[in-house]
């Protein structure tokens, strides 16, 4: 039987309708932070309604979707948005929808784990029957400015130290920093934002057996755009697997940075179609028994690589 998996990404923004117009009136959000939240997981169900009408059977979200990009700045207010992951507020309240439509999703929320006092970047894998999989931990964190703007991530959450426990049986990978999961459409690893600049991280994945990697992100400017048409393209060539890209879209109140969007689906053959008639959702159709076929260029990768000798 062909295993082709529709899948889907969101690109959309921040959905919380009333956030303020400037910088100086985002401390009085302190009491509407679950109010922001709600909002924003709710926008993502009707996206998930949205795509399983399309056919769709897994779907990622966008980085840190609960909430707008709040790391143009250090602001404490928003450490509070944090909660557990993968029995907080948000995974309870999208596991049950996840379970009625059969979906596999992808929840890369921000998380505080009481266990170590340590708040992190994090997606949260639901398997299509509404169990809770486990998570991936954002590995590298950014600090900077870029021509659009700057980024503070360091302020809100710690590089991954891969203490969550990824014990299910579901988790198929042997290296506790990069879990791949089995769901109900096959073997999914993600990789968040900055994390798809470093070159260990996609080749680990693929190794562990990933199938499939989602990459969701918030990146604006110049260099990161440049970079963002090659390196899935580069990376899922490489290491024969399907990778999605996912963007926030347009601009968000007060800081207006520009996103630039750009989702995309690419397989080792290159990107592929999205045939959604939906703004905020982009959609492919990935055959799974492709990754065993080859591409076609008549090399074998894995067998002719020189691990030994390279520094």
């Amino acid at each position: 039987m062909t295993r082709v998996v529709r899948a889907a990404m969101t690109q959309t923004r921040n959905a919380y309708p009333h956030m303020p117009e400037h910088l100086a009136d985002l401390d009085g959000l302190a009491d509407r932070l679950d109010a922001i939240r709600e909002a924003n997981v709710q926008h993502h169900i009707d996206l998930m309604r949205a795509a399983k009408a399309r056919g769709v059977q897994v779907i990622c979200f966008g980085e840190l979707f609960t909430g707008p990009y709040f790391a143009h700045e250090t602001r404490p207010v928003w450490l509070d948005l944090a909660e557990p992951a993968l029995d907080g507020p948000t995974v309870r309240t999208l596991a049950p929808v996840a379970r009625e439509l059969g979906l596999v999703v992808i929840a890369p929320l921000y998380e505080y784990d009481a266990r170590v006092d340590t708040r992190f970047n994090t997606a949260v894998f639901i398997d299509a029957d509404g169990s809770v999989l486990g998570s991936y931990r954002k590995t590298h964190v950014p600090q900077g400015e870029n021509e659009k703007g700057p980024f503070s991530e360091g302020f809100y959450f710690e590089r991954s130290d891969g203490g969550m426990v990824n014990d299910h049986p579901a988790n198929i990978s042997k290296v506790k920093h990069f879990p791949v999961f089995e769901t109900a459409v096959g073997r999914i690893g993600c990789c968040i934002c900055y994390d798809r600049h470093f070159e260990g991280v996609v080749s680990t994945l693929a190794r562990q057996g990933a199938e499939i990697i989602f990459s969701p992100a918030v990146t604006f400017g110049r260099q990161s755009n440049r970079c963002w048409s090659l390196e899935f393209a580069v990376e899922s060539m490489r290491w024969n697997v399907f990778i999605g890209g996912s963007n926030r879209i347009g601009a968000e109140r007060p800081w207006n940075v520009d996103f630039f969007g750009q989702t995309h689906f690419v397989g080792p053959t290159g990107q592929l179609r999205d045939p959604s008639d939906h703004p905020e959702l982009i959609i492919a159709d990935l055959d799974l028994d492709r990754l065993n076929d080859g591409d076609g260029s008549g090399w074998n990768l894995p067998r002719d690589r020189r691990p030994d000798i390279y520094g």
